[in-house]
């Protein structure tokens, strides 16, 4: 599979499932029944991968969000990083450099929340883990789309060199 198209279907995914954890609360109050299991497939999707404390999350219309708030902070900054790796030309394209220095370092707010957490010095309000969480997704977003469309690019690079050698 292309990288570029990779790229293109990992920011689209993150930019759809983003939209459908802030569209969920309000299809679970809808009375059309597809629209409702629509609602309940995204909720039991985020259940597999968050814990959904109700009170570690955003409610919207009165109803919880799919996700907690950290998850919540992660997916969307994760769909704007992966975005804004769009921007930008082709000739600029590169893969970040040190890659694992760049996401370890947007890790430490988040780490560091959870951490304070788990031995209980700190209990962050929902807004600060959401807050806590976004520059470890806008890094992965970024980082990800970004590094698929530096290979894409390299790989169309390659070839054009080998068709001009000819």
């Amino acid at each position: 599979m292309n990288q570029r198209f990779l790229a293109l279907l990992l920011t689209a995914g993150a930019v759809v499932w983003t939209a459908a954890l802030f569209l969920s609360p309000f299809a679970l109050l809808g009375t059309h029944p597809r629209v409702v299991s629509a609602a309940v497939f995204v909720y039991q999707g985020a259940g597999r991968i968050c814990h959904q404390r109700s009170e570690r999350s955003f409610h919207l219309a009165g109803v919880q969000l799919p996700v907690c708030a950290r998850c919540t902070g992660l997916y969307v900054s994760g769909a704007a990083g992966a975005l804004a790796a769009w921007v930008g030309s082709r000739r600029r394209l590169a893969a970040p450099r040190h890659t694992r220095a760049v996401l370890v370092a947007a890790a430490i707010p988040t780490a560091l929340t959870v951490g304070l957490e788990l031995v209980g010095l700190a209990h962050p309000s929902s807004s600060l883990r959401a807050l806590s969480a976004l520059p470890l997704g806008a890094a992965a977003g970024w980082v990800f789309v970004r590094s698929l469309r530096a290979e894409s690019a390299a790989a169309s690079e390659s070839v054009i060199m080998r068709y001009d050698s000819r």
